[in-house]
């Protein structure tokens, strides 16, 4: 696998040789001192240039970086619809395992290459047009004390998407039924993150999808949570959406207390009978 410093060396060396490409910025976790770092960290990259469709027509431009594995163009793709924001990026996987998000921005948008992102570093400007940016931090992904509002919101998109969980195993629909555990969780998730928000004077990020939560929880905290992740069986979904529902209960009444919330949006006893009457019904 190529080091870092051959990466970076690569990076700029083709910026330096092509006289559309007018600056280099890099954003995402290489910027976050916060992060591990690790081998499979991408390379966030954004070329700002001129002719921007000159690259887009003749992509084999990109073949400087590497032999690759696999490659997306997100904005050239119908399945998933593009942002159309002006931009094109080409995602690579390189034969070594590395690994570049390339991010095209045209001169036109120079003054906002990084899209608002504070993890962002300027790394090279030929003609000294980029915005000068305060130091790199991850200040903006920090978790936020939630209102009252977003506290109601959060408990009753919990409680009412559990409903959906016990028709889609009423029906024998498991993909349905497991795809709304996972909202759920998620509701989880943001239950817990104010909770270690509370824990660290929300001074930091517990990561996209909660990947950093493990780092913040006990061994038994961790194990129940991993409770939430089944298989695809219906008593196994059953057990998790109730073990779910206990932790989410249990982070719920410690956030309420914290900022002296009211409970009031849901009357989670109805739920729960409700939820258990339905799983009565599947094995009569």
């Amino acid at each position: 696998m190529r080091s870092t410093d051959e990466m970076m060396k690569l990076i700029l060396e083709v910026a330096n040789l092509d006289e559309r490409i007018r600056a280099v910025g890099m954003n995402g976790s290489r910027t976050n001192p916060n992060v591990p770092k690790d081998q499979f960290q991408d390379y966030d990259i954004v070329y700002v240039v001129k002719d921007m469709d000159s690259f887009i027509q003749d992509p084999s431009w990109i073949d400087l970086f590497g032999k690759r594995i696999v490659m997306q163009t997100p904005e050239a793709i119908e399945l998933i619809p593009p942002l159309d924001d002006g931009r094109f990026a080409y995602l690579m996987l390189f034969e070594d395992g590395n690994r570049i998000d390339l991010t095209l921005v045209p001169e036109s948008m120079a003054d906002s290459w990084n899209g608002g992102d504070a993890l962002a570093i300027v790394l090279l400007d030929k003609d000294q047009q980029l915005p000068i940016l305060p130091p790199s931090t991850d200040q903006a992904y920090w978790v936020q004390p939630p209102t009252q509002k977003l506290f109601d919101d959060c408990c009753n998109e919990c409680w009412w998407v559990a409903t959906y969980v016990a028709k889609g195993l009423w029906r024998g629909e498991m993909t349905y039924a497991y795809d709304h555990l996972s909202i759920v969780r998620e509701m989880l998730i943001q239950m817990m993150n104010w909770k270690i928000g509370i824990q660290t004077q929300f001074s930091l990020s517990t990561g996209k999808n909660g990947k950093y939560l493990k780092r913040f929880l006990s061994e038994e905290e961790w194990k129940r949570f991993s409770e939430t992740y089944p298989r695809l069986e219906d008593h196994e979904i059953w057990t998790s959406l109730f073990v779910l529902l206990e932790e989410f209960a249990t982070y719920a009444d410690e956030v309420a207390s914290t900022f002296h919330y009211t409970q009031h949006v849901v009357e989670t006893d109805k739920v729960l009978s409700y939820l258990e009457a339905v799983q009565r019904d599947c094995y009569a």
